[in-house]
């Protein structure tokens, strides 16, 4: 049973308002990942491309970059995964535009009350540092209440938000200060993917998915992640998520290409499938 971690829930289904970014949110996302030809995919061709790449169930994420849209999607994702719970997970977001603590502890409740499993948040794009004080509410609530918390972690293309506020080290200082929580490195930090790989091997609770990402760069030679390749197929096997960041990289495109880099068959395993629902079934469930 593929696991898709992390794709985007379907343009048609955002609040109107949240589908509007400022031209510096898109145009080098644009130039680079050519996001202004997948952007508008529909919920019908979401279960069309999983059906095709063989991914049995999406963890649907409320993922946003600007504005304060968060109770908006968290509804919308809701109603999204309820109208088929065999197919999809669905995890919320919390409001960082202006960072209030109390106002974040009351949406990560709601989200945990409405059926969502995680929460899925962006710092840097809102100025606000992984390990920044106003969040560890969050992280203390999410903790409490079994909800996974996925960050964006390492390069982003907006260039009005320095990236050095995704570093994984400070992913390290929340894990060291909410050891219970379990937490995900979106996009696995390239460029620091060494760094993430300490942490990681620190903090058994840290996981890297690989959405938006092409699998046969993680095989290639020169391009940054050696480390993560190498150890993958030893002891970090249990902490990986296939992801695809859909619409932002094509499902059957990333299955290809995860099964030709030449893991380990329990490893494939395992990054496909059972550390997903490992993680995120359990979560469920509590």
């Amino acid at each position: 049973m593929t696991v898709d971690a992390r794709v985007r829930l379907p343009m048609e289904r955002r609040p109107a308002t949240s589908t509007v970014k400022p031209i510096e949110y898109t145009e080098d996302y644009d130039r680079v990942l050519a996001t202004d030809r997948s952007r508008f995919r529909s919920k019908e061709e979401l279960v069309n491309d999983m059906e095709n790449a063989g991914i049995a169930k999406a963890i649907v994420h409320a993922e946003y970059e600007h504005g304060d849209f968060a109770d908006e999607l968290n509804l919308a994702v809701a109603q999204f995964v309820s109208s088929q719970p065999l197919l999809f997970w669905g995890v919320g977001t919390v409001s960082l535009a202006e960072a209030q603590p109390m106002r974040i502890v009351r949406q990560a409740e709601t989200i945990k009350q409405s059926g969502l499993i995680g929460i899925n948040i962006q710092p840097a794009f809102f100025g606000l540092a992984i390990d920044d004080a106003r969040l560890f509410p969050l992280f203390s609530t999410a903790s409490d209440l079994g909800l996974v918390v996925s960050i964006h972690t390492g390069i982003n293309y907006t260039r009005h938000k320095p990236m050095d506020l995704e570093r994984p080290e400070m992913l390290d200082r929340v894990a060291c200060n909410f050891p219970d929580l379990r937490l995900v490195a979106c996009h696995a930090a390239w460029p620091w993917v060494d760094t993430l790989c300490a942490v990681m091997r620190r903090h058994r609770n840290v996981y890297a998915d690989f959405g938006g990402l092409a699998p046969r760069y993680i095989g290639e030679n020169g391009t940054g992640w050696a480390t993560l390749r190498r150890l993958m197929d030893g002891p970090l096997s249990e902490q990986i998520l296939f992801a695809t960041d859909w619409p932002v990289f094509p499902m059957d495109r990333a299955v290809r290409e995860w099964e030709a880099i030449g893991l380990k068959p329990e490893t494939l395993r395992n990054l496909m499938e059972k550390n997903s629902s490992r993680l995120y079934f359990e979560g469920k469930n509590e």
